[in-house]
């Protein structure tokens, strides 16, 4: 779409309705994003954030990736990760519990409502796990630094049960507050981008605050300027060479009878993504990787001095600031993104609905013969692009170590980039698929290419 068709965005009415209502809808996200939760400690998830160790580095990842929320601690603070993790686990037990999969294959419109309606039901209760994990590690978190406690009144004793629940409840309610707003996005605004843009929303909303910090560092404030520009715009471009990465398999489609005569078979191809997985792999991988500091929370305060030290040292290496959590989670990108990339692509089936329209890659049989063929090729490309996925979700430690290394005063992972990598990863597909949705909506409209030009 040519950039001057930006200004038909207003002549549609039916165009400009939709952007209003995306626009009011996560307006009304940012302002629900300030309400704190009941008991909620601000001060100290500032005092936290403000440390120079591990914990502030953690804290300041999760921050900026849900736009501030974790910062004054929003019933808002989970976003709507909940509900994609408890997606991505109905999503890899579909091919590993035979009767799941039959229900897809023998009727996937069906199936595919029998999906979403686990997943919301799925993500209650992700929602309330998650939000008990997240307190008990910021408590551990003030334990540890000698600060009040994040969110006072929560535990198990007869005094705290009440609270606890009104706590563990509003943020559970606050999440599904989020999905729902993104739900009414994907419906009455831009159309299957709601949960997308309520991430999107929250990384977005936190830049301007982190330009304030950089301005006001005195000593490197031109210098963390360029360097955390010139940075981003590599990344970003690095990210988008990716993301449109194909690899077009030739495929002969049959010709068609017109009449009493047979056309020429018709040449065509079949794009195959570099990045299949496009942001899961690492939203999954944060989400695993949270759930050793989650268990270890609970132990330490345990009276039992190895059970406790135990517990505090897990919590240590999982909390972002070892170089341990960091190896673990590019293990786990990488892998991740090949076992999510083969589960997607076996749903899809793509020999089996080459054969049934009499199509057929050159030198290569129908059906499971293509299939394998096709997840071999898939596997091949697979490999650069999970090798990408995982240096982008390591790279504010990389850069942090390196600038640390040469004695510049930027080696903390929340000051070296404007936006995380996996951040930004997430930014730029959101922009471009948003962008390629009203790109749709204009043509459908008859805001074509060859109008515009006029």
């Amino acid at each position: 779409m040519k950039w001057a068709a930006w200004r038909y965005l207003w002549t549609s009415q039916d165009v400009r309705r939709k952007l209003l209502i995306t626009i009011g809808i996560l307006t009304i996200y940012r302002l629900v994003s300030h309400v704190p939760v009941p008991g909620a400690n601000p001060e100290s998830i500032s005092r936290i954030l403000a440390g120079p160790g591990a914990a502030g580095t953690f804290v300041g990842i999760l921050d900026l990736l849900s736009g501030g929320t974790v910062s004054n601690f929003s019933v808002l603070a989970m976003g709507v990760y909940p509900y994609i993790t408890a997606q991505i686990i109905l999503q890899l037990l579909v091919p590993i519990i035979p009767a799941l999969q039959k229900r897809m294959e023998e009727d996937p419109r069906e199936g595919q409502k029998w999906m979403e309606k686990w997943t919301y039901i799925l993500a209650v209760p992700m929602a309330a796990l998650n939000a008990i994990g997240q307190i008990n590690i910021f408590n551990s978190m003030a334990l540890q630094a000698q600060l009040p406690m994040v969110i006072t009144n929560f535990g198990l004793k007869a005094d705290q049960i009440l609270p606890t629940f009104t706590i563990i409840l509003s943020m559970t309610a606050g999440t599904m507050f989020a999905i729902w707003l993104g739900e009414l996005i994907s419906e009455f605004g831009i159309r299957n981008q709601g949960l997308s843009l309520i991430i999107f929303a929250g990384i977005v909303a936190r830049i301007p605050s982190t330009f304030i910090q950089i301005w006001a560092d005195e000593a490197h404030r031109w210098f963390s300027l360029f360097f955390m520009l010139f940075t981003t715009v590599l990344i970003i471009a690095a990210i988008v060479y990716v993301q449109q990465g194909r690899r077009n398999v030739p495929v002969m489609y049959p010709g068609r009878r017109v009449g009493s005569r047979m056309s020429m078979p018709v040449k065509g191809t079949l794009p195959l993504m570099v990045n299949m997985a496009g942001m899961i792999p690492l939203i999954f991988a944060q989400s695993i990787l949270t759930f050793p500091a989650i268990i270890a929370s609970y132990f330490v305060s345990s009276t039992t001095q190895w059970i406790s030290t135990l517990a505090s040292s897990i919590t240590n290496i999982f909390n972002g600031g070892h170089w341990i959590y960091w190896l673990i989670y590019f293990l786990f990108v990488v892998g991740g993104t090949f076992f999510y990339t083969d589960v997607l692509f076996s749903q899809q089936n793509y020999g089996e609905n080459l054969k049934r329209v009499g199509a057929q890659i050159p030198g290569v049989s129908r059906g499971a013969p293509t299939q394998k063929y096709l997840t071999k090729v898939l596997r091949r490309i697979t490999f650069p692009g999970a090798l990408f996925l995982g240096i982008v979700a390591i790279l504010p430690y990389l850069l942090s170590q390196l600038l640390t290394a040469f004695g510049i005063g930027l080696g903390t992972q929340s000051s070296v980039l404007l936006v995380s990598s996996a951040g930004l990863l997430i930014v730029v597909g959101v922009v471009r698929d948003t962008f390629f949705t009203i790109d749709a909506e204009l043509k459908l409209h008859g805001y074509d290419e060859s109008l515009l030009i006029r």
